[in-house]
């Protein structure tokens, strides 16, 4: 069975009573990990973005709290960990401003971890994909917004 496109399920759920689309999203929601943090995102967390980085930034620090630093590939395994939390909920946000200062951070306290960040290592490379993407970001926003990250970033390059 293929599935629909996005546009043709948007015209169908339009013409949905209200108590059939609670009904289908909770029912999404059942099915995933990640569709239940997505609709608790959508509901509790999305007209609140401050406290949201807020409460995403204690769990990067919690997961840099355990992070392994006697062997390079456990701490490795970590920090690629970290990384994923973090792309998934700027995935649930979708705001640009929400993306850089996730990224930002993480970038901080991965410097911070006293890890091995040279040059040609894992890590390094790891580190500068995310230096890279956190400047490719900051060129897609507004020019104010630009100046007001600007010495963040200067920090983390």
């Amino acid at each position: 069975m293929k599935p629909e496109s996005i546009s043709t399920l948007k015209k169908e759920l339009l013409h949905l009573p209200p108590d059939v689309l609670a009904a289908y999203c909770l029912r999404l929601a059942k099915h995933k990990v990640e569709n239940k943090e997505l609709l608790s995102y959508l509901i509790y967390h999305s007209n609140d973005q401050g406290l949201f980085i807020e409460e995403v930034k204690k769990v990067i620090d919690e997961q840099f709290k355990n992070l392994n630093t006697s062997r390079t590939f456990l701490a490795k395994k970590t920090v690629r960990k970290v990384l994923r939390t973090a792309q998934k909920y700027i995935k649930f946000s979708g705001e640009k401003t929400t993306e850089l200062e996730l990224l930002i951070y993480f970038c901080r306290k991965m410097k911070a971890s006293g890890l091995p960040l040279r040059y040609g290592s894992v890590l390094g490379n790891l580190y500068m994909r995310q230096v890279d993407r956190v400047n490719k970001v900051q060129g897609m926003l507004h020019e104010d917004l630009q100046m007001d990250y600007a010495d963040d970033i200067a920090k983390i390059s």
